[in-house]
Parts: structure tokens; C-alpha cells; sequence
């Protein structure tokens, strides 16, 4: 609605708003993660994220296991190997590895632990501050 007031934010080019920071922080990675399985259900490689510096900038955090599930795709296509290779490896039917990459399909994390052991890799998580949420950030038109 263009006469609604509010904040926009461009994750790589695709503006979502809200009324306050916080909620256009969640739409952003709302966006941002639909984004992302666009990719993976083309079965294209995720973009690399970008840094960007200033106030006008601000990191979107997707949720862990949307992160561990980006992750495990990435390492799945760097090993060059099939979802078919990778459902043998696991001792698991196909159509659970397409769950595994499915950003809306909650998959616990010992099978996300397991895929990526499958793959040679292991999962590593980090608790870092929250970030900063009252920040200002450039308001629509």
C-alpha cells in the first residue's frame, strides 16, 4: 500500500516493509529464504552473501535450521553426487533427501548432523549477541 508508512529493506533487491525494524527483519528473511529455495528447487548453487557497510545496511539472519539446510545443500553440490548417492549413503529413501533441502519441511537436526557426515563435513553452530533491532533504517515513499 503506497500510502502506508513504514520501513523497506532490500535483501539483494527484493523490498519487503514493515512498521517497525524488527517486523521488516522478518519479512526480509522470509524473502530471503523463499529466495534461496527458488534456488535449490532449480538445483542452481545458493548465491555467496555479501557484506555491505553503513547505516544503511543491515544482515538478515535466516533461522538455524534454514542455515543448516542451506548448508548441507551447498556441501551436496560441491560433492557432485546425486540425491540418490546421498539417500544410499544415509540408508534412506529419496524422497527424504528432497526433505532435507526443503527450507519448510522441519527436519530434525541429527538427520541435517547426518547428511553432512554422509558428505564428509560436520555441523558447527555459534551463539553470537542478538543484533541491534532500534537501529534506523531508510523509510519508504
Amino acid at each position: 500500500d503506497p500510502t502506508r508508512s513504514g520501513l523497506l529493506i532490500h535483501p539483494d533487491h527484493v523490498p519487503t516493509q514493515g512498521d517497525t525494524e524488527a517486523e521488516a527483519m522478518v519479512m526480509a528473511a522470509d524473502v530471503l529464504a523463499l529466495a534461496l529455495m527458488d534456488y535449490v528447487d532449480r538445483g542452481v548453487a545458493l548465491p555467496k552473501p555479501k557484506v555491505h557497510r553503513g547505516a544503511r545496511y543491515r544482515t538478515v539472519r535466516l533461522p538455524a535450521l534454514i542455515s543448516a539446510k542451506a548448508e548441507l545443500y551447498s556441501t551436496f553440490l560441491q560433492a557432485g553426487i546425486g540425491k540418490a548417492e546421498l539417500a544410499r549413503r544415509l540408508g534412506i529413501p529419496r524422497t527424504n533427501v528432497d526433505r532435507l533441502f526443503d527450507f519448510q519441511h522441519q527436519s530434525r537436526l541429527d538427520q541435517i548432523e547426518a547428511a553432512l557426515a554422509a558428505l564428509g563435513k560436520e555441523l558447527s553452530l555459534n551463539v553470537v549477541p542478538m543484533m541491534r533491532q532500534s537501529s534506523p533504517v531508510r523509510r519508504s515513499s
